[in-house]
């Protein structure tokens, strides 16, 4: 077990804490975009800026979850109007107590990802920042909320899934989304540009994030790195394994199937609640385990791709 990340998780956590979860995890996704192109462009470094966005600085299991934490625990003080608030830069709180929690759990995430990767099997085939994210929010949902895991709806008909427009509205950008992501996997496949191709997860995901700032600045954008990253892994395990067309019907599959199951986990797990456990990161880590372990299958490496 490596003793600097952990340490360097504290400060992740503050980081995320001070300017907010959301804003921490934008800032992620611009450092995975940067990094990610970089890389597929072939320019290396012993500490990559796609290090950076996974790693215990800004890394989604140090600074969005600590932010997630450090807001969860500000709502359950009455510091913060609602614990579920990820937007809120909280050091404008002006309570350092805040901000020490969110430090905390960003050494506790930084912690939990080495002890993730430690797993058999599971550890090589989940998305391990994911489900950092994932374990904290429960966490602190049982500790600081008072909602229970699945929202406070008293009596009120609780829906497990999206109704009318919005359902379909979703189903649709999970279409649209694939299709995009697959094809562009395609192409780079096709032209033999291995490397951009084994970036192209990455990629998607730090687009995603970073489209992020329209819903920070009150535009009604989705997230979508979950359709985008799971789509991508598909995508690239599809393409190599069934050629271009099967490559993009698995990969826009999968983008679809996230959509769904990432409509699920927000209507159940985050509707009518007191703390943020995040749709997204249930997702990725649940569909990176079943993407990863078909690409066993098919001959890919736990959590790699098939190379030729």
């Amino acid at each position: 077990m490596e003793i600097l990340p952990i340490i360097a998780g504290f400060g992740g956590g503050v980081l995320g804490a001070y300017m907010g979860a959301l804003p921490a995890f934008i800032m992620t996704g611009l450092f995975a975009l940067i990094g990610g192109i970089l890389q597929a462009a072939g320019v290396s470094a012993d500490v990559s800026l796609l290090q950076i966005a996974f790693a215990s600085f800004n890394g989604p299991h140090t600074a969005f979850a600590g932010g997630v934490a450090a807001a969860a625990y500000a709502g359950s003080k009455k510091k913060l109007d609602s614990g579920a608030d990820i937007c809120a830069a909280l050091f404008g709180l002006g309570s350092a107590d805040v901000i020490l929690v969110g430090g905390i759990f960003g050494l506790v995430g930084a912690l939990l990802l080495q002890i993730i990767g430690m797993i058999p099997v599971f550890g090589t085939i989940t998305d391990g920042p994911g489900t950092c994210v994932f374990i904290i929010g429960v966490f602190c949902r049982l500790v600081f909320g008072k909602s229970g895991l699945t929202g406070a709806f008293e009596g009120e008909k609780h829906n497990y899934v999206s109704q009318g427009g919005a359902f379909t509205t979703n189903l649709m950008l999970g279409l649209g989304v694939g299709i995009a992501v697959s094809a562009f996997a395609a192409i780079f496949y096709e032209a033999g540009n291995i490397t951009a191709l084994s970036m192209w997860p990455f990629i998607c995901f730090g687009f995603s994030a970073v489209t992020l700032v329209f819903t920070q600045t009150g535009f009604a954008v989705p997230s979508t790195h979950h359709m985008t990253l799971i789509g991508a892994y598909a995508s690239v395990i599809g393409v190599t394994a069934f050629g271009t067309v099967g490559g993009i019907c698995f990969g826009t599959l999968f983008a679809v199937i996230a959509a769904l199951v990432g409509d699920f986990a927000a209507c159940t797990l985050n509707t009518k609640v007191d703390s943020h456990i995040d749709p997204p990161a249930t997702t990725i880590w649940i569909l990176a385990c079943i993407v990863h372990l078909i690409g066993a299958a098919l001959g890919a490496p736990l959590g790699g791709i098939i190379v030729g």
